[in-house]
């Protein structure tokens, strides 16, 4: 699938088939994470996977959405070692989705709830200092749920789109209202 189409077809997945993600996948999903660009090269990212169900589950109730996390197949915790830098938390998480689409792979981030932010951190082992930024839930795609299609026409896509058209988005050169 090419980089383009894995974009603009890229949707969330929340319900998941019962069916491991190969470690080899899971491992391109990670290195796609660690090729990611940051301020400064500053990398200030540092992933826990989580493959145990059981361990999942007792970490599900401290999200915003604690089933997608109970029933994906695996998951990575993206921990921000500087929480000034949360637009590389960002990056990091979408280019990981993205390179999940890609390899036939649904994923969705997810937040964890503030008030069991330090909790999370605890469970997790992170230093008191970092945060979860989100955790992002991997999987391939239940029935009914969205699911790559690699020979799909990307314009196609775009075309569908429940999106503001770009003349509404895109300003040259000043803002114009």
């Amino acid at each position: 699938m090419d980089a383009y189409l894995a974009v603009v077809a890229k949707r969330e997945v929340r319900e998941y088939l019962d069916r491991p993600v190969p470690e080899d996948v899971l491992t391109k999903i990670l290195q796609a994470g660690r090729a990611t660009g940051s301020a400064k090269n500053s990398q200030p990212w540092r992933f826990i996977v989580l493959v145990d169900r059981e361990h999942r589950h007792d970490l599900a109730r401290a999200m915003m959405a604690p089933r997608n996390l109970d029933r994906c197949a695996v998951a990575i915790a993206v921990v921000l070692l500087n929480e000034r830098l949360r637009f590389d938390a960002g990056r990091v998480a979408q280019d990981m989705m993205v390179a999940a689409w890609a390899l036939g792979v649904g994923s969705c981030p997810n937040s964890v709830r503030p008030d069991e932010h330090d909790r999370m951190r605890q469970d997790l082992g992170v230093p008191p200092e970092a945060a979860v930024a989100t955790i992002i839930t991997l999987g391939y795609p239940a029935p009914g749920q969205p699911r790559p299609r690699p020979t799909a026409d990307p314009e196609k896509i775009v075309a569908k789109l429940n999106r503001l058209p770009l003349e509404e988005l895109v300003h040259r050169e000043h803002f114009s209202g």
